[in-house]
């Protein structure tokens, strides 16, 4: 299975230079946050598959125009195909209650709220967020700081994969596309990126 992650910007390549062919074989499609609404509709109806979302800290407008014809995995289970995925977007709260931003604190409540489904669902294959995992490819500002929880849901549920968006390949010399941590493949979603998704026995 091919999945087609998103997150942050636009890509040229698959937008402005748009061709059918270079996304014929995508069988889902996932955002990571803060892209326009109109970006996330025009490929859920170009590719005609799933298009799954969770909020970036500047996907304020969302609230009043999500992205039609796209499925909102916040604080939610979604089962694709028999693969389970969890999405927890927004950022660390950097300015006080702003719109998908978050302390620690709050980011576990939401996780707490999520003990059903987790229980339900037996775990977890994939963790869509915006927001890297603490020490894990996050910076040290707090803004782009990610959250410990994170960390902790990959330490527990060994999910294959990892999404995220934020912090942007122009942020830091160090910026990693791809890693590991314990058993899950992290994959930062900048632009663009397409997994190879084993498909389940």
């Amino acid at each position: 299975m091919k999945i087609l992650v998103l997150a942050d910007q636009k890509s040229k390549y698959l937008y402005d230079f748009y061709e059918p062919d270079k996304l014929k074989d995508i069988d889902l499609i996932i955002s990571c946050g803060d892209l326009p609404a109109n970006y996330l509709s025009f490929f859920v109806t170009l590719c005609n598959v799933p298009l799954l979302y969770v909020k970036g800290n500047h996907d304020g407008k969302y609230e009043t125009a999500p992205p039609e014809g796209c499925i909102c995995i916040e604080d939610d289970i979604y089962v694709h195909q028999g693969i389970r995925i969890m999405g927890l977007g927004g950022s660390m709260e950097y300015i006080p209650r702003a719109d998908n931003q978050y302390t620690e604190q709050k980011m576990r409540k939401r996780l707490w709220k999520l003990q059903y489904k987790l229980w339900k669902h037996k775990g977890f294959d994939i963790l869509v967020t915006h927001a890297p995992a603490r020490q894990v490819n996050d910076l040290e500002d707090l803004p782009h700081r990610g959250f410990e929880v994170f960390r902790t849901l990959l330490e527990k549920y060994t999910p294959k994969f990892f999404f995220h968006g934020h912090v942007h390949a122009n942020y830091s010399r160090n910026f990693k596309r791809v890693d590991t941590y314990g058993k899950t493949t992290i994959i930062n979603a900048f632009e663009y990126y397409i997994v190879d998704y084993p498909q389940p026995e």
